[in-house]
């Protein structure tokens, strides 16, 4: 990897000018990441890549102007200080948050890459167009910003979060509820079953750490195979099954971990505070993103709580 000091002012502009190419390719990629569910925006993206490609246009005529036909390969990777950003073009769906922070750290790292290599330059038509390219990117000149106050209306960005929460909701956070239930709910009854019937803390976590995982194993299959995505908009099934597994498997972890208290009372009253906990919880969780009554939800998942934990202890007591 070259130094960036140590480039050359063509080395520069050829610099520049595959940076511009590759940001055009990259904001093309988030038009069509976002076409479909968030069209306003796909539309900023897409003149915004052709903002960059009317600048790599401008780029290469000076540079052929100056240095002839011949353009040297280098790109951000092939020089020291850049920062390696992950793919996120390429990832699907698109989050519409990320993108825009995205979008918005690129204009930035490009204002500070012209604004460099303007202090560099001693040609005076290169630096001036560097210098220029630099205001272009600028935040408070970005054309991010311009286009999002012509297009992105106070209507359209309402619209488009909406979506975004709605996408989020079945992506994330209904999987991970469903998961969190099942797991802090079924798995009571095998735990506090072997609880009372053994009144061993060690077989009691031996249990419920089974009974944890095969839940989440089973319920990361079953929500991953449920439906791909395509027509629901509920994100990939490798997401969905991911999100309900761990979520699963957490929901009944916490109530199996204070059998490794080895007082056996202590464990199980610890226990029965956690699920109490989980509980309250899963009823906030949906008061808050499934528009539920607080005091519905949670008058719902605790009866439902108790009658499991009730079958638990008499059939431990049998």
């Amino acid at each position: 990897m070259k130094r960036f000091a140590d480039l050359s002012e063509s080395e520069i502009l050829a610099l520049a000018i595959s940076s511009e190419d590759e940001d055009s390719r990259i904001y093309r990629g988030f038009a069509d990441g976002l076409r479909e569910a968030f069209p306003t925006s796909a539309q900023v993206f897409e003149e915004m890549a052709d903002e960059e490609a009317h600048h790599r246009t401008l780029l290469f005529d000076l540079y052929r102007s100056k240095f002839g036909e011949y353009l040297p390969l280098i790109r951000r990777q092939d020089v020291r200080g850049f920062i390696k950003h992950k793919p996120l073009w390429l990832m699907r769906p698109l989050g519409l948050d990320d993108v825009r922070k995205y979008a918005e750290n690129m204009e930035f790292e490009s204002e500070r890459f012209y604004r460099k290599a303007a202090e560099t330059t001693r040609d005076a038509s290169i630096r001036e167009l560097l210098v220029w390219l630099a205001e272009a990117e600028a935040v408070h000149e970005s054309l991010a910003q311009k286009l999002g106050a012509r297009l992105l209306t106070q209507d359209a960005r309402a619209k488009e979060d909406e979506t975004s929460r709605r996408m989020f909701l079945l992506q994330y956070v209904q999987p991970g509820l469903v998961g969190l239930m099942d797991g802090s709910v079924s798995t009571l009854a095998p735990l506090f079953a072997a609880a009372f019937a053994t009144h061993s803390t060690w077989s009691t976590f031996l249990v419920g750490l089974a009974a944890s995982i095969g839940a989440g194993i089973s319920m990361g299959f079953a929500e991953a195979l449920s439906d791909d995505g395509s027509l629901t908009g509920r994100g990939t099934p490798w997401l969905r099954g991911t999100v309900s597994g761990v979520m699963t498997a957490i929901g009944g972890l916490g109530h199996t971990l204070p059998y490794l208290i080895p007082n056996f009372a202590i464990a199980t009253i610890v226990a029965v505070a956690v699920v109490v906990v989980e509980l309250t919880v899963i009823s906030y969780i949906r008061y808050r993103y499934m528009d539920t009554p607080f005091l519905n939800a949670a008058f719902q998942v605790m009866v439902g709580g108790a009658l499991v934990f009730l079958a638990g202890i008499l059939i431990g007591n049998a």
